[in-house]
């Protein structure tokens, strides 16, 4: 549960970053009021938006269910790997 919603905040989060990491090459400092108008931080919430949807849908239709895990066991005298039943 944990992993999914990381994931998704991290999609979400990813056009801030890369927006943030955009101003740093042009040698601006990026946390000055004037780069954060309503049109990048709109441009950038929809776009993150998008990316985490994206990523949830991706993430429901590949998902696939591969049941119980069985741990790695000796059986017969030889080491049989773990695997999902």
């Amino acid at each position: 549960m944990w992993r999914a919603f990381l994931e998704t905040t991290l999609l979400f989060l990813t056009p801030f970053l890369a927006y943030v990491a955009f101003q740093l090459l042009q040698r601006r400092w990026p946390f000055v009021a004037e780069l954060w108008h309503g049109r990048i931080v709109s441009a950038l919430t929809i776009s993150g938006l998008l990316l985490a949807i994206g990523g949830m849908v991706t993430l429901a239709l590949t998902w696939r269910e591969q049941g119980a895990y069985v741990p790695a066991h000796v059986e017969n005298g030889r080491l049989v790997p773990g695997e999902f039943r």
